[in-house]
């Protein structure tokens, strides 16, 4: 047994926890136990009525998928400037970032085009805000407008068990400990079925029409069902998920979801903008 094993396996939790910043891992300074801003740092302004500050993570993707399916529409009221927001830096703390977004979390939104500006904050809040806006990608119909909201917090509420549970415990733990590993693929692979039986009846998430649910959700789970999320699609076995497999590979074909995915990333393989600020910039990247 490593002395690493035999110290989790041994830890009993002080009367009062304290913060230590040397045991949290990869993304340790990602976080830390108490809001506010650390720095003074002046958000840039561009052009655009719609200013995004965001990173290309999941929650990222979602909204730059959003922008870019708004503009594939025609609706060019939803042109927008979008601002790298470094979290492993520590971007997240600055103090014009905290006004937007106390939270200290990707992404956050400015729209200018109202008296006085909107900040929009909860990547979920801004597919609402947007599709509200713009009134697109949202159904007409209560009934599956409903459904639609339905899968939306879903996955709001879902998918920390993946990122937060899974992929913190399955890729950036110090090290590779078996109850937090197990407890969160069984809650992973629970949700992928979840998604599975929806999507054995139905073209897209909420029925026959492709909506902010499919925006929100695509980016975790089709995202991991296509290998492109902790390296986990063996492990989670995603093959056995074949209408999430096949859902996932059909948005993946969308230009605007091909064009929104590369946006504000900073990291890993292929394409990357790292700022967007005009369509012109994915000229020769995608």
């Amino acid at each position: 047994m490593s002395s690493d094993t035999k110290s989790n396996q041994d830890y009993v939790p002080p009367k009062v926890w304290t913060w230590n910043t040397e045991n949290g891992g990869k993304f340790a300074s990602t976080n830390r136990p108490i809001a506010g801003a650390t720095h003074e740092k002046v958000l840039p302004v561009g052009k655009h009525s719609l200013q995004l500050h965001s990173l290309a993570t999941p929650n990222g993707q979602k909204v730059t998928i959003m922008l870019e399916e708004l503009l594939a529409l025609g609706i060019n009221e939803a042109e927008y400037d979008a601002y790298l927001i470094n979290i492993g830096e520590g971007d997240q703390f600055g103090s014009g970032f905290v006004e937007i977004n106390p939270n200290s979390k990707i992404p956050a939104l400015m729209d200018h085009s109202t008296t006085p500006p909107t900040r929009v904050f909860e990547s979920g809040s801004i597919l609402q805000y947007l599709a509200e806006k713009f009134d697109a990608l949202v159904p007409k119909d209560l009934a599956a407008k409903t459904e639609c909201r339905n899968w939306l917090f879903w996955q709001m509420g879902s998918a920390p068990y993946l990122g937060g549970g899974f992929g913190h415990f399955y890729a950036y733990a110090p090290t590779k400990m078996q109850y937090p590993i197990d407890r969160f693929s069984m809650e992973t692979k629970r949700q992928l079925d979840v998604l599975d039986k929806q999507l054995a009846n139905n073209t897209y998430m909420a029925g026959e029409e492709y909506s902010i649910a499919d925006i929100a959700i695509w980016p975790w789970y089709g995202n991991l069902v296509l290998g492109n999320l902790y390296s986990a699609a063996e492990f989670l076995d995603v093959t056995s998920y074949k209408n999430v497999l096949r859902w996932a590979k059909v948005i993946e074909q969308r230009p605007a979801v091909q064009r929104g995915r590369i946006v504000n990333k900073a990291f890993g393989d292929g394409a990357k903008l790292q700022e967007r600020h005009d369509a012109a910039d994915f000229d020769g990247l995608i």
